[in-house]
């Protein structure tokens, strides 16, 4: 008796010391919100690219998803941009250590509804002038994040379309009714200051975006060439643009992260490397420092991608002196 009674109680031993471990284990867990202003490229059900990158990136950092994390997604359909607010709350009410926002929309959202969980934003082009923040170097608040906010870029990419096209003389500038207005005036202003006549087309955030419209408005208004601005209707559409505009010969340049539809020229700072740089913010907040106190970093690595292809197609031939600059041509 005095046998089976001694194995009881180590039964019960073993039995809670598990418990306990599970619990710990448990308790270690911790959430992480992921608020995208849309699903990119991937169709449903897929997640979008940028979560891809960031959950790699979180895990060469010891956070790994479904493990020690869990990373819970909420991104509105195509073209409902206008659920960005629903999403964060529903994000909110699950009590994440930290929300990771895709983009100045989705971070405007997440700021709206919560004061107290920190807020990693990325994708902002200028944190400051957007409002999202009113210091980069110690933001306060729950706030902090990435830019890629290059004063001189709107020029640069510019400068690149001149020097491919040296005729060039009137430009198409192509962006959405919700952008912000300092975003267009820039790009303007270096527009007009190379010498180029510009035309500003805003599409309107709807569910079908008319881009056939606006890229016949272009060729209508004497433009030999379309820059797309990198916005919330643009980015998705990315493809159907170019592809648009190739029919009207209209070549494009765009984005660096717009690469994959095909541009003539796509140039600029690769959001794959904000995202990885997020991932290391909320690692950081994870272990324990205040979004306040780690200051908004400014991430600058531009690329410049030419596509061949779609420039024979047009038939938009480009001097060697400009593919000598290029990182990458897709032949």
């Amino acid at each position: 008796m005095l046998r089976l009674a001694a194995v009881a109680v180590l039964i019960a031993l073993v039995a809670g010391f598990s418990h306990a471990a599970y619990a710990q284990q448990s308790a270690q867990v911790q959430r992480i919100g992921f608020l995208g202003p849309l699903r990119a490229a991937s169709p449903p059900p897929a997640p979008p690219p940028p979560l891809e990158v960031f959950r790699a990136a979180l895990a060469e950092l010891g956070f790994v998803d479904g493990r020690n994390v869990i990373i819970e997604t909420r991104w509105p359909d195509e073209n409902q941009l206008h659920r960005l607010p629903e999403n964060a709350a529903a994000l909110v009410s699950l009590k994440p250590e930290v929300i990771v926002a895709v983009g100045a929309t989705a971070a405007r959202a997440a700021i709206a509804a919560t004061t107290d969980i920190p807020i990693v934003f990325e994708v902002v082009v200028d944190a400051f002038a957007t409002g999202l923040v009113t210091n980069l170097e110690r933001p306060g608040g729950n706030v902090t994040g990435l830019t890629s906010f290059d004063p001189q870029q709107a020029r640069r990419q510019l400068e690149i379309l001149k020097a491919a096209m040296p005729g060039l003389t009137r430009v198409a500038l192509l962006s959405d009714a919700g952008a912000a207005s300092s975003l267009i005036e820039t790009n303007e202003g270096a527009a007009r200051t190379l010498g180029f006549e510009v035309h500003t087309i805003k599409v309107a955030r709807t569910s079908n975006p008319d881009f056939a419209g606006a890229l016949k408005e272009a060729k209508s208004k004497g433009a030999g060439a379309v820059v797309v601005i990198s916005t919330p209707v643009t980015t998705p559409h990315r493809k159907l643009i170019v592809d648009l505009a190739a029919t009207l010969q209209l070549p494009t340049l765009s984005p660096r992260d717009h690469e994959d539809a095909g541009p003539v020229i796509s140039y600029g700072t690769s959001f794959s490397q904000l995202t990885r740089r997020a991932a290391a913010y909320v690692a950081k907040i994870l272990n324990g420092l205040k979004p306040g106190d780690i200051a908004v970093e400014t991430v600058r690595e531009p690329e410049l991608i030419i596509n061949l292809r779609t420039a024979r197609l047009i038939g938009v031939t480009l001097p060697p002196a400009i593919l000598e600059k290029a990182s990458r041509i897709v032949e």
